[in-house]
């Protein structure tokens, strides 16, 4: 409302009642060369202008992004905020902490709610407890028939819905045979499903048959409500008392993509006020979303709990590399084969730091699937986002994804209205990027790796080729020494009545896993259509082979049977197995006999083919010595053909009907035919058993009762929440900055002192301070849970700050996680140094080197040493983020002069320090600093500009924003 930028303000032409900034007619020529990305930087800052958090300035600097690139800070408001529960939690328990502060200062708490919508997913806090083989009655029958029909089949997908998160969590133990539905050939149970929390009967997804739902499952879910019931029923109780707070319960989700998705506007659409969605988030996937045009970024928890407070977060205005993609895909190159290239290229463009933008007449043949995959794959490359702007390919994934149509309208007029969507046609004005990187897609082939090292990589177009180089070389990392007379020798064998020839590439193991660089589904999915259209052409694998489908995950489940594809995969011997690490550890079933007996005899190198992650000689069977990895579809095609001596551009892998010669490319499934099955099968049927599992809840959650009060009632006897002490001086008023006097040092640290030196992690130490808080509160060892589970509670997390072992403080001498506290002079942990200093009412500070604060950014790095009683930080330099976020805490960040640091100084850490702020502060000046032995020097205040000064009056972020409210 108070923008100066509203005469920017239009009616949407073909939708009148909907209004928005015009950003493009605003910002001119310039607007139109500025990245797509960075244009969403500029509507948001024109948007949130209000000359205090984000200025006019501000937005000019965005506008000017050609000059300013990479030399000016900007503040960035996103649309909405996303968390998991380990980082939610700390951030909720403010807010209600806030609530019952403003309602003490005289204020109404029921105004007290996150500035912007924040969903919260509770998917953290699952712990394993229980974990046994347990006996099947019995095997589940053999796989669906091929006689199936759709209906049977989708009937089969929707039962399939009710457990697949339960399956897609499987725990497995590696070291026994893998076998259908929860039972191995030897008759043992493959593992323990992990926590679902609705109890609902577990059916196997391709027999319709119930799967006696192990006891491990039951024991988790009891200790996972039993452990975490009262975060939980905080959670519900969140849920139910805050406006734009959505919580997503536990075993909800599916998949990030589908998560993140389901939670995605692209636009905003606020009362007919439209803008474009844009995220920051603690989950580290958060920037898959930019595969949606949607533009987002991973965040610490106190960059969140800001943004959740109406703060801006600020960056530096970044570079934007372009990557252009051009040329057609090879239509054998699998969606991982264009996910790892473009990430090849972009990791050798040092794009560390800078948004990654693509752009070009290449980008329309990537699916949102593989789109999201690059950009989840940025922590690989270094880039803080990899943005594909909305386009028709991701209108019709929307569609899809449950948008009506009436939004779809909206969405695309406003984002052509304001020169956000791409279109191909348009690429003489493509934007001006601080550089480009090409990439052709032409230039990506399909590989395999092997037959002994899975570095050893192999085009497909030379397999034939490079296997007779390997009969031909010397024993050793590839070669087979087979002397040349021998290397064309064939070994009749009889098998089930029918006699085959073995030569040296028969395939005789073809197995279908997806694990690790195989799980993007649609690589799946395309093996399942090749065998799909390999069955109607006639073709067949010989019944020697050891095939065998190992999904690895319920949603891998879901795109094969929800396509109708497992049927043919069944046909050509691609049984399921189950979901473990099956034959890539090793354990697969033995070959028949005749087959091993004729390849000993005839002394021939036999060949497994895996879409897994090892091979080495021997490891799936002793007489099978060579080994390759290739995508799933590639699996199918050489177990079809029976050898990989073959080369698929000339030669047949096969006879079908009426003796007609079929060639891989005559049964390779196109790209179109692959998006087209897996966004209107796969992808819709997904998002509508979301969307019915996020309106019904599970069972557990809906029986879960929780207070509706406006304030929540704090149980003092609670270790895992508590009200935190953040608020305890809150007055209508902010106070003067307080003088620090006769501080004296609670830790003297060197250079790179990190936030993990810093902050509570992991598990509780038995002998930690926190060990003997909870140890006093009746609790035993086994039941201290982590840090990490604890964040609600600031007792234990005060405790747990500093409580590093590896932490090297100067007093000590050694790394432990210990000080001294110098009036009495004993040597203890740095809570209970802290705690008696602030018993005597004596203030502390820490005196730090180099780069304090490097690291992630975490909330407890701050919030710990502020509830230590740590007035300032006097270092010499600091790790960006963490100065801000001291500040927000309303701590100190003091900086000595530059040459200057304790040692020049001849400071000893073991002074008493005193601090006097001036009524009225300003960025960067330099204050004096006395001690008690007579010295005085002087620091420069870190102090930005004025709207830190501002947070550091009101100490901190959180007392100014409650101030708001009152």
């Amino acid at each position: 409302p108070g923008s100066p930028y509203q005469p920017a303000i239009e009616a949407l032409e073909s939708h009148p009642e909907k209004k928005f900034y015009n950003v493009s007619k605003l910002g001119g020529a310039k607007y139109d060369t500025l990245p797509y990305s960075i244009r969403v930087l500029f509507e948001s800052s024109v948007r949130n202008c209000d000359g205090f958090l984000v200025k006019e300035t501000d937005a000019m600097n965005i506008l000017d992004w050609k000059t300013k690139q990479n030399h000016v800070e900007v503040p960035f408001c996103p649309a909405r905020v996303v968390l998991q529960d380990f980082t939610g939690i700390p951030a909720m328990v403010d807010f209600a902490a806030m609530r019952e502060a403003v309602r003490n200062a005289g204020g109404d708490p029921v105004k007290v709610n996150p500035a912007c919508p924040t969903d919260l997913t509770v998917d953290h806090s699952l712990q394993i407890d229980f974990s046994k083989c347990f006996p099947s009655p019995s095997p589940c029958p053999s796989i669906v028939e091929p006689s199936k029909t759709h209906a049977e089949l989708h009937k089969l997908s929707r039962l399939f819905g009710n457990f697949r998160s339960s399956w897609g969590k499987s725990l497995w133990s590696k070291d026994r045979d893998v076998g259908s539905c929860g039972a191995g050939e030897s008759g043992r149970g493959s593992g323990a499903f992990s926590a679902q929390i609705e109890n609902t009967p577990i059916l196997c997804p391709f027999h319709l048959q119930p799967v006696p739902e192990p006891e491990t499952v039951l024991k988790n879910q009891e200790m996972e409500f039993g452990r975490n019931r009262e975060r939980l029923q905080f959670f519900k109780w969140s849920s139910k008392v805050f406006e734009n707070i959505s919580i997503i319960p536990p075993e909800t989700g599916t998949a990030h993509q589908v998560n993140l998705e389901y939670l995605s506007r692209v636009v905003f659409d606020v009362k007919d006020f439209l803008h474009p969605d844009s995220v920051v988030g603690t989950d580290s996937h958060t920037t898959m979303v930019n595969g949606l045009g949607i533009l987002g970024w991973g965040v610490g928890g106190i960059e969140t709990e800001a943004v959740m407070l109406g703060m801006p977060v600020t960056l530096t205005l970044p570079e934007v590399v372009g990557c252009e993609l051009t040329g057609t895909v090879s239509p054998f190159a699998t969606s991982i084969d264009i996910v790892l290239s473009v990430t090849k290229h972009l990791r050798q463009a040092d794009v560390a730091g800078k948004f990654v933008e693509f752009f070009g007449s290449g980008v329309s043949q990537l699916s949102v699937a593989d789109r999201t995959t690059i950009a989840n794959m940025c922590p690989e490359y270094g880039a803080i986002l990899s943005f594909f702007p909305v386009d028709n390919v991701t209108l019709k994934h929307l569609k899809h994804a449950g948008f009506d149509k009436a939004k779809l309208e909206v969405t695309e007029a406003y984002l052509k209205a304001v020169k956000l969507f791409r279109n191909d046609e348009s690429s003489s004005r493509e934007p001006k990027y601080s550089q480009v990187v090409q990439v052709s897609l032409s230039s990506i082939i399909p590989y395999v790796s092997g037959p002994k090292r899975s570095q050893d990589r192999v085009a497909v177009n030379n397999m034939k080729s490079d296997f007779q180089a390997c009969l031909n070389e010397k024993s050793g990392v590839k070669g087979f020494q087979v002397a040349a007379e021998k290397q064309n020798d064939i070994v009749p064998v009889q098998y089930e009545g029918n006699e085959y020839k073995l030569s040296h590439g028969c395939v005789v193991i073809a197995a279908v896993i997806s694990c690790t660089n195989n799980c993007n589904p649609s690589v799946m999915l395309a093996a399942g259509l090749l065998a799909k259209k390999a069955v109607e052409a006639g073709l067949v694998v010989k019944p020697y082979i050891r095939t065998s489908l190992s999904p690895g995950s319920g949603m891998v489940t879901h795109y094969l049977s929800s396509s109708g594809v497992l049927p043919y995969l069944s046909k050509l011997g691609f049984e399921v197995v189950g979901y473990g690490c099956s034959t890539c550890v090793g354990n697969t079933a033995p070959l028949p006999e005749a087959i091993r007996n004729a390849i000993k005899q005839g002394d021939i190198i036999a060949c497994g083919v895996l879409s897994g992650t090892k091979n080495f000689e021997g490891r799936l069977c002793d007489c099978v010595r060579a080994n390759y990895l290739a995508s799933p579809p590639l699996v199918v095609a050489y177990a079809i053909a029976g050898t990989v001596r073959i080369d698929f551009d000339t030669e047949p892998l096969g006879t079908g009907f009426n003796g007609k010669s079929i060639y891989l490319r005559d049964i390779w499934p196109t790209r179109q035919e692959l998006h087209t099955v897996e966004e209107e099968c796969v992808i819709s049927s997904m998002f509508k058993e979301l969307k019915e599992k996020m309106e019904k809840g599970n069972k557990r959650w809906n029986l879960l009762e929780a207070p509706e009060s406006t304030l929540f009632p704090w149980d003092l006897k609670s270790t895992y929440i508590r009200c935190p002490s953040f608020f305890d001086k809150l007055a209508k008023e902010p106070v003067s900055p307080q003088a620090v006097e006769n501080a004296h040092v609670l830790l003297y640290l060197g250079d790179s002192v990190t936030t993990d030196h810093i902050s509570p992690a992991g598990s509780i130490a038995r002998s930690s301070a926190a060990a003997k808080y909870l140890t006093s509160k009746g609790l035993t060892p086994r039941e201290f849970n982590s840090y990490g589970a604890r964040r609600g509670n600031d007792a234990v997390m005060t405790r747990g700050t500093f409580a590093n072992i590896k932490l090297l403080n100067k007093f000590i001498g050694k790394p432990a996680p210990k000080t001294i506290h110098f009036p009495s002079g004993q040597t203890l942990d740095v809570f209970e140094a802290a705690e008696l200093y602030q018993k005597e009412g004596i203030p502390v500070i820490i005196l730090a080197g180099k780069k304090y604060g490097l690291g992630s950014s975490r909330d407890w790095a701050a919030k710990g040493p502020f509830l230590l009683g740590v007035k300032a930080v006097l270092a010499e330099s600091y790790e960006k983020v963490h100065r801000s976020q001291l500040i927000g805490i309303g701590i100190a960040p003091l900086q000595f002069r530059p040459g200057e640091n304790p040692s020049t100084l001849g400071l000893t850490g073991r002074e008493q320090f005193s601090i006097l702020f001036p009524p009225e502060l300003s960025p960067r000046m330099t204050l004096d600093i006395k001690t008690n032995t007579g010295k005085v020097f002087s620091v420069i205040v870190l102090f930005e500009n004025n709207m830190e000064i501002t947070l550091y009056k009101n100490g901190g972020s959180l007392n100014f924003v409650a101030r708001r409210f009152l």
